[in-house]
């Protein structure tokens, strides 16, 4: 469970990270709070913040349920694939929205086997 653990901080890290983006760009951009629209940049480093925010919702607990139910190492290495497609989707995203594809579903995709991977080892646990 330490490389679950170390995956879900690093997860969170990232968030944390976009979220002090958010709020760099707030500055350059002239977007006082609470507004969440003006400056067009802006509003896609606020996008890469709150899409993370939605995602880690699934991710969190799926990879706690696949670690306990399925395996803790294979769960951490999907979790990795989740970082590592969030900070693409990021780079993507601010500099061209239509280009965000390969990061969403990188992130999406690791968020949903987490989940599904785990609810499928419960159910095999049960039976």
């Amino acid at each position: 469970m330490a490389l679950v653990t170390i995956v879900i901080a690093l997860a969170l890290g990232e968030y944390t990270f976009f979220a002090v983006l958010v709020g760099r760009a707030r500055g350059l951009y002239g977007v006082d709070a609470p507004a969440v629209t003006g400056h067009p940049i802006f509003e896609r480093y606020h996008r890469v913040q709150q899409n993370t925010l939605e995602l880690l919702i699934l991710f969190i607990p799926g990879m706690v349920m696949f670690a306990h139910y399925v395996r803790a190492d294979i769960a951490a290495a999907i979790g990795v694939i989740f970082v590592v497609g969030r900070a693409l989707y990021a780079r993507a995203y601010i500099k061209e929205p239509k280009s965000r594809s390969i990061g969403f579903g990188l992130s999406m995709l690791s968020a949903l086997v987490l989940v599904i991977g785990g609810m499928i080892g419960a159910i095999m646990e049960l039976m």
